[in-house]
């Protein structure tokens, strides 16, 4: 059990998709509860990001009626304000001084990867991988006490994370050093647009043949 906190993204309004991702099939489950499997035996203290309810477009609880203890449902305070805002509310919230940060739409992260960024946080503010050069501040970890810093970017008017998360002192490994605990990078594949959603789905077929 990793002596930190896991936040879950999962209010944004999936416009690509044209449905809400979190509530995608991927094999017996969704692709938010496949999450929180992957999850929850990692961590003692697991936060849901959600829409407010009169936005959301599925019954968000329908789909952590299972879930344990440790999942906490937290709702934005104003629809589709972000990512940093959300992110922002979850650090702000988490239990535990670190916190593993993902959108709800990575079908594919692998726990041991987690525990691997984890492990790289050593004295830096965040770990955010980079793969082709291209920041994943969504599937990163962060310290408690970045929720100030984005707060404080945010109230300059900033609201794109990927640059928020530019001025972080975060150790920033790279495609090559990724590769070494997950060769596929399917930790981070994530499904924007339907066609996203097939070739994962192709991917996890390809697997369970492998397995």
């Amino acid at each position: 059990m990793l002596a930190a906190s896991a936040i879950i993204l999962a209010g944004g309004q999936s416009r690509r998709m044209g449905r809400p991702k979190a509530a995608l099939s991927f094999g017996n489950c969704t692709i938010l509860e496949r999450l929180i499997v992957e999850l929850r035996d990692g961590f003692d203290d697991i936060l849901i990001i959600a829409a407010p309810e009169q936005s959301e477009t599925f019954p968000i609880e329908h789909l952590l009626r299972t879930a344990s203890s440790s999942v906490r449902l937290l709702r934005d305070r104003v629809a589709y304000q972000g990512a940093a805002v959300a992110l922002a509310q979850g650090l702000a919230a988490a239990k535990h001084e670190v916190a593993f940060a993902c959108s709800c739409d990575l079908p594919l992260l692998r726990a041991e990867v987690v525990r691997a960024l984890r492990e790289m946080l050593d004295g830096y503010d965040a770990v955010i991988p980079e793969i082709d050069g291209n920041p994943q501040p969504l599937c990163a970890v962060y310290r408690r006490g970045v929720a100030a810093a984005i707060e404080m970017k945010l109230a300059s008017g900033e609201r794109q994370l990927t640059r928020i998360a530019a001025n972080l002192n975060a150790y920033r490994p790279a495609e090559l050093q990724l590769r070494q605990i997950d060769r596929e990078l399917l930790s981070f594949v994530n499904v924007n647009t339907p066609e996203d959603y097939t070739q994962a789905l192709a991917l996890r077929q390809s697997l369970g043949r492998k397995n």
